[in-house]
C-alpha cells in the first residue's frame, strides 16, 4: 500500500488544481462559491470520537422558523438536560447570544459556559466545527460548509458557527471544498470511513461523482479509504446520515442498529440491511475485515409520532462516560445500555429521555461536537 502521506499528498496537489462549486449554496454576498481544498489537510486527521476531549459544544436552538413556541421550549430543556450531564465529565461550551444566552443561563449549571455565538438550531454535529489534529497535537478546523442540509431550512447564523468558534480559538479554518455535515460520516480514526452517498454525492450539497467527493472526504478528515452505502435521498431532512444507523466504536469495529428482520415496505428497513450488506463485504484501510456488531431496535417506545429518531446508535462518547438515549422499551433499553457497557469498558452509561429532541429528527450525538485535546 502507498505510504499514507505520500497518497494524500498526491490527492491534496490535485484537488488543489480544480475548482470545486456547490450546486446550489451561496457565500453571504449570494454568490456561488468557488472552494479550493487547503492543501495543509494533508498533516491532520480527525480523532476516533472517543479520544481524549478538551470540551463540547452544543448550540441552543432558538428559531422559531423551526419550532412553534412549545416545541422549541420542549427541545431546549433537553439540550439543557444533556449539557449538564456532559459537564459532569468534560467542560461544555454552549454556543447562545442575546435573549437565547439568557434563556440558557437559567437552564444550565454553572459548570457550562456560555459562548456568545449566534444560533439557529441545536444540531451542531452538523453545522459546528469538524476539528481535525495534526501529528504534533495542533488542532485546525476541517471546513465543512453547513447549508442547511440541502437548503431544507434557514441557516444563516448557523453557516457560520465553524468559522466563530475557530477564529475565537485560534485556530487555523481549513476549506475542504464540501458542503454537508459531520452526522453524515463517521471515521474510526485510523484511515477508515463510512457515509451513505445520499446525502454526500446530492446535487443539493455538491456536485461531483462518488469518486470525487469521496476523496475530498478523506483528505478533510485525514482518511485513506471511504465505504459508500447508497443511503436514502429525500426520506428526511439529512438525507440519511450515518450516524443514526452506524459508528464506528474503534478502528474497523462498526456498530450497527437494526430491526429484526427486513421489511421490503419500508425504504429505511431496506436501506439499513444493504448498508449491512456493504459493511459485510469490505474491509477497512489496513484490509481487516470490519468486526461488525448489531444492536435491536426499540418497538414499544414513549413517542407516536412517526418520524421520531429512535436510534440508540446516536450516542455521545465524552470523557469517561457514554451519553445515550432510552424510549421507554423497558427491553431493548436495557440491551443498548448492556451493549454499550461492553463496548465501552471503564466508561459510565448514562441514558436520557430526550424524546423532544427525537421528534425534532435527531438525537445526543446530533447535538453535540467534542473539541479533541491537543497536544
Amino acid at each position: 500500500m502507498m505510504n499514507r502521506r505520500v497518497a494524500i499528498s498526491t490527492l491534496a496537489t490535485s484537488m488543489a488544481s480544480m475548482t470545486v462549486i456547490s450546486a446550489c449554496s451561496k457565500t453571504d454576498e449570494g454568490k456561488d462559491p468557488t472552494l479550493v481544498p487547503d492543501p495543509r489537510l494533508v498533516d491532520f486527521e480527525m480523532p476516533l470520537e472517543s479520544e481524549p476531549h478538551e470540551r463540547t459544544f452544543m448550540q441552543w436552538p432558538v428559531s422559531l422558523d423551526v419550532y412553534d413556541p412549545s416545541a422549541l421550549k420542549a427541545v431546549q430543556k433537553k439540550i439543557a438536560l444533556i449539557a449538564n450531564t456532559i459537564s459532569q465529565f468534560e467542560p461544555v461550551v454552549m454556543l447562545a447570544t442575546g435573549v437565547g444566552a439568557k434563556q440558557a443561563r437559567t437552564l444550565l449549571g454553572r459548570e457550562v459556559d456560555i459562548w456568545d455565538i449566534p444560533t439557529d438550531d441545536l444540531w451542531c454535529r452538523d453545522s459546528g466545527p469538524t476539528f481535525v489534529k495534526n501529528s504534533r497535537g495542533q488542532l485546525a478546523v476541517a471546513h465543512i460548509r453547513f447549508n442547511g442540509w440541502g437548503n431544507k431550512q434557514p441557516h444563516r447564523n448557523d453557516s457560520r458557527i465553524a468559522m466563530a468558534v475557530a477564529n475565537r480559538l485560534g485556530i487555523p479554518l481549513l476549506e475542504t471544498g464540501l458542503f454537508g455535515e459531520q452526522g453524515g460520516v463517521e471515521h474510526d480514526g485510523a484511515g477508515t470511513l463510512l457515509a451513505h452517498a445520499s446525502c454526500w454525492v446530492n446535487p443539493n450539497r455538491n456536485k461531483g461523482s462518488e469518486t470525487t467527493i469521496g476523496k475530498l472526504l478523506t483528505l478533510a478528515l485525514g482518511g485513506e479509504k471511504i465505504i459508500w452505502a447508497p443511503g436514502i435521498k429525500g426520506a428526511d431532512i439529512t438525507d440519511y446520515h450515518i450516524d443514526a444507523l452506524a459508528r464506528f466504536v474503534s478502528p474497523g469495529r462498526v456498530l450497527v442498529q437494526l430491526p429484526a428482520k427486513p421489511d421490503l415496505a419500508d425504504p429505511w428497513s431496506i436501506s439499513a440491511f444493504e448498508t449491512l450488506d456493504i459493511l459485510k463485504s469490505s474491509t477497512d484501510a489496513k484490509g481487516r475485515k470490519l468486526d461488525i456488531i448489531t444492536l435491536p431496535e426499540p418497538v414499544g417506545i414513549r413517542s407516536s409520532k412517526l418520524d421520531f429518531v429512535a436510534s440508540y446508535v446516536n450516542y455521545y462518547v465524552c470523557n469517561d462516560a457514554v451519553i445515550g438515549a432510552e424510549f421507554g422499551d423497558r427491553a431493548a433499553d436495557e440491551k443498548a445500555q448492556s451493549i454499550l457497557a461492553s463496548l465501552y469498558p471503564g466508561r459510565k452509561i448514562i441514558s436520557l429521555n430526550v424524546d423532544a429532541i427525537g421528534e425534532s429528527g435527531g438525537g445526543i450525538h446530533c447535538a453535540t461536537q467534542q473539541q479533541p485535546r491537543g497536544g
